[in-house]
């Protein structure tokens, strides 16, 4: 049995559970974010055994712990929704952390079974420090960076180069209300440019430095388990504002994809770099300079990937549910 654990506004593993389901396995999908309201679940444990089973109480499938071959733990979300709401906030405050924490603890219950994607490695290896630092001891060539708070360091890095990128260090979306919604996207700043900017602009929070990198393409490289799927983004055909600099931003302007055939140091430094971080999925971003030299960005240890499926059609979600199948 494969445990499917993520939420309802995932779309990504819909074309994994298709294909097996065409292969006639059983997949439990655990939508954590209704864990209150739409499953009903036990673990215990005795003299003779510890287990659990896990019931959802909206079409009636049911899985056993001590039945599940694989995990895919793919985007969990925290429990959000009560079956009754009491009169006191603090009281449904204290009843959904208290989900959090059983949701928590039986991921890490459960750590010793096989698993695409990972409660104890996927948010150490989400460690921008830590990526940098593996990547360059496996010898890819990475961005000169600087994390401070210190105007006279960051302005010290920035001298050695024309120009500079701004990033976010972990959670780029800022959400202003209800329905507003803003994305810290890479800036590329001219270095000359922050010289003059007041003390405050750069101890608010801590700041993510790097040289800013000519491109003259970019990759995202999706690795499930050995397989390797590398996609070529050309994002300098597009404007500066509109996906040259980050090609998140050029989605909706004729960004390119295409398969990219990777040379086979680069894909052996993304096999050895998941096999240090023991994490059986990544996807990476590289980019490819003008005189072709791979620069190692990061590696999101639960990035996206549908979006390079149906641009290219590689079999990404295949490739995962075969991984799932599989197991070790």
């Amino acid at each position: 049995m494969i445990l499917l654990i993520t939420n309802k506004e995932d779309a990504h593993p819909t074309p994994v559970i298709n294909y097996l389901k065409e292969k006639n396995i059983f997949i439990f999908r655990f939508n954590t974010e209704v864990l209150l309201t739409d499953y009903q679940f036990k673990w215990w444990c005795n003299e003779k055994e510890a287990d659990f089973i896990i019931t959802n109480t909206i079409n009636g499938l049911e899985i056993q712990g001590s039945k599940i071959t694989t995990i895919w733990d793919r985007r969990p979300s925290p429990p959000t929704t009560l079956l009754y709401e009491n009169s006191e906030a603090d009281i449904n405050k204290h009843n959904l952390e208290e989900a959090l924490g059983f949701l928590s603890f039986l991921r890490y219950y459960l750590s010793d079974v096989f698993s695409i994607g990972s409660i104890i490695y996927d948010r150490v290896s989400a460690s921008k420090m830590l990526q940098l630092k593996v990547a360059k001891e496996l010898g890819m060539q990475v961005p000169a960076t600087c994390f401070s708070n210190i105007k006279k360091e960051i302005i010290e890095f920035s001298s050695d180069f024309d120009y500079i990128t701004l990033k976010p260090i972990d959670n780029g979306n800022v959400y202003l209300g209800d329905e507003l919604e803003y994305i810290f996207f890479s800036q590329k700043v001219n270095s000359s440019s922050i010289v003059n900017l007041p003390e405050e602009s750069f101890s608010q929070t801590v700041n993510f430095v790097q040289n800013y990198i000519e491109k003259l393409y970019e990759l995202r490289v999706t690795v499930v388990c050995e397989k390797i799927f590398a996609c070529k983004i050309d994002s300098q055909c597009l404007d500066e504002n509109k996906g040259k600099v980050d090609w998140r931003q050029g989605y909706d302007y004729g960004l390119k994809h295409e398969i990219y055939n990777l040379p086979e140091s680069v894909s052996n430094f993304c096999l050895n770099y998941l096999q240090r971080m023991k994490l059986n999925f990544g996807c990476f971003d590289f980019i490819v300079t003008p005189d072709k030299q791979y620069v190692f960005l990061e590696c999101n240890p639960n990035g996206q990937w549908l979006w390079i499926e149906n641009e290219t059609g590689m079999k990404i979600s295949e490739a995962i549910a075969n991984s799932l199948i599989k197991g070790k």
